[in-house]
């Protein structure tokens, strides 16, 4: 479960990102890349890591990008 804007920092939820989505060099098994259309996490995470916009807004707008 990702951390909540109000009750965490921005490094807690940087080092969230950070874990939840690193690279794992199994591009067939993994997908990360293809989600985020080869984007960065921490930059599409931006706003939530700033605490402007939940984690689950962000991940929804990636999910009906197609």
């Amino acid at each position: 479960m990702e951390p909540k804007i109000e009750s965490s920092t921005e490094e807690q939820r940087m080092a969230y990102i950070s874990e939840t989505f690193r690279c794992r060099s199994d591009c067939d098994i993994c997908g990360i890349c293809q989600v985020f259309h080869g984007k960065e996490p921490l930059l599409i995470f931006e706003d939530y890591i700033a605490g402007r916009r939940t984690f689950q807004e962000i991940f929804r707008e990636y999910k009906r990008i197609k």
